[in-house]
C-alpha cells in the first residue's frame, strides 16, 4: 500500500460514485484512502433523493485529524456542495504547514441531473478553491459552467482547456465524454502542452461515478510519484476497465467495477 490519498467529498449511498467509489478506486490502484466526508446523500441508480450536509466545522476537524496523524501524499476533493463548505475545506487545507498535491473535482450535478453545487457557490469554488489545486478535472458541462460558453467540439475543448489554465490551475484533464461520437477524446492541458487522450467509446448506462473514480484514481497515481501524464494514462485505463467489466446493477445509470484490474501491470498494459 503506496500513496495516502485524503478524499473531500460527499457519500453516496448506492455505492457507485462520491466516497465510496473514492474508497474502492484508492484502495483496488494500491493506495490508501482517507475521508473527509461534506454531505450525505440518498441515492440509488436512478437519481438522488436527498442531500444531508456536514457541519462546517467537523469537515474541518476530519481534515484536520488525518493530515495531523497519518499525513497525505495527495488530496482529492469532490462534491462540495456550497460556499460556507467551500471556505471550511480552504481555511482547513491553508491552515495545514506546506502545499499538498489536490485534484479538484469541480462536482455540479449528479449523472442523474440533481444539481450537487449551490449556483450561488460557483464563482466561490473560482475564487477560493481553484488557487489551491494543481490540476482540475471537469467534464464538459461543468467546464462550460466554469468558463461561461458552450463546449460543443473538440476545437472549443482546446479553448476551453485554455480557459480553465487563465483561472489559475496549472493543469487542466478537460474530460470529453459529453461530445457526441463514437470516440472520446480528453485533454490535458498545461501552460507547457496540451496532451490528447483518445479512446473508442465503451456504449454502456453503466457509467455512474465515472468522474470521482477518474479524479481518484489520479490522485492516486500523483501520491504514488507518477508523472501528470502517466497518473492521467494509468487512470483512465482503469475507469475503461471498470466501465467495460460493470456489474449490471440497479434500474438506471449503474455503478462501475472497482474492482477490475487491480494489478497495475494488467492497467498499465491497456494504455
Amino acid at each position: 500500500m503506496r500513496g495516502r490519498v485524503l478524499v473531500i467529498a460527499g457519500s453516496d449511498s448506492g455505492g457507485g460514485a462520491g466516497i465510496q467509489a473514492d474508497i474502492k478506486t484508492i484502495t483496488a490502484l494500491g493506495g490508501y484512502a482517507m475521508t473527509a466526508i461534506t454531505a450525505l446523500t440518498a441515492q440509488d441508480t436512478n437519481g438522488v433523493h436527498g442531500v444531508l450536509p456536514v457541519p462546517a466545522d467537523f469537515i474541518r476537524q476530519q481534515i484536520t485529524l488525518c493530515l495531523a496523524d497519518i499525513g497525505a501524499d495527495s488530496i482529492k476533493t469532490g462534491m462540495l456542495g456550497d460556499s460556507i463548505t467551500i471556505d471550511a475545506v480552504c481555511d482547513a487545507l491553508e491552515a495545514w504547514p506546506g502545499r499538498l498535491p489536490m485534484v479538484v473535482d469541480p462536482v455540479m450535478s449528479a449523472k442523474g441531473g440533481a444539481s450537487l453545487l449551490a449556483d450561488a457557490a460557483v464563482s466561490h469554488l473560482r475564487a477560493r478553491l481553484l488557487p489551491l489545486a494543481t490540476v482540475l478535472t471537469p467534464n464538459l458541462p461543468e467546464a462550460e459552467i466554469l468558463v461561461g460558453y458552450a463546449i460543443a467540439d473538440q476545437a472549443a475543448m482546446h479553448r476551453a482547456a485554455t480557459t480553465l489554465l487563465d483561472l489559475g490551475v496549472p493543469a487542466v484533464l478537460l474530460k470529453g465524454g459529453h461530445l457526441p461520437g463514437d470516440e472520446v477524446v480528453d485533454l490535458l492541458a498545461t501552460r507547457a502542452a496540451t496532451q490528447v487522450f483518445r479512446a473508442p467509446r465503451i456504449h454502456s448506462r453503466h457509467t455512474h461515478g465515472t468522474g470521482c473514480t477518474l479524479a481518484s484514481a489520479l490522485a492516486t497515481g500523483i501520491a504514488q510519484g507518477l508523472t501528470l501524464a502517466d497518473a492521467v494514462s494509468r487512470a483512465r485505463a482503469y475507469v475503461r476497465a471498470a466501465i467495460a467489466s460493470a456489474p449490471g446493477f440497479g434500474a438506471g445509470h449503474g455503478p462501475l467495477n472497482h474492482a477490475a484490474l487491480v494489478d497495475n501491470e494488467a492497467i498499465a498494459a491497456l494504455v
